[in-house]
């Protein structure tokens, strides 16, 4: 998808340096810090992303460790 941007001239500056220095496309480095960015401000996504990841290993549930991890999340002060 192409789109069009504005920036102010010291990040547009900064970005092209940062671009040549990691031998990247200026497409490239804007698409990869905006997938940064979202990944960031979109904590749901990354709860989603885990919570796939933990149904594919499917282990099997320790009992010991289960009511150890609950004894301690109790006492953790969030």
């Amino acid at each position: 998808m192409k789109t069009a941007i504005s920036l102010p001239d010291g990040v547009f500056r900064a970005a092209e340096t940062h671009a040549r220095r990691a031998r990247k496309s200026r497409s490239r480095l804007y698409a990869e810090a905006i997938s940064e960015y979202l990944s960031r401000h979109a904590p749901e996504e990354v709860t989603e992303g885990i919570n796939r990841v933990v149904d594919k290993i499917r282990e099997p549930v320790d009992p010991f460790v289960s009511a150890s991890a609950r004894r301690i999340l109790k006492r953790a002060k969030w």
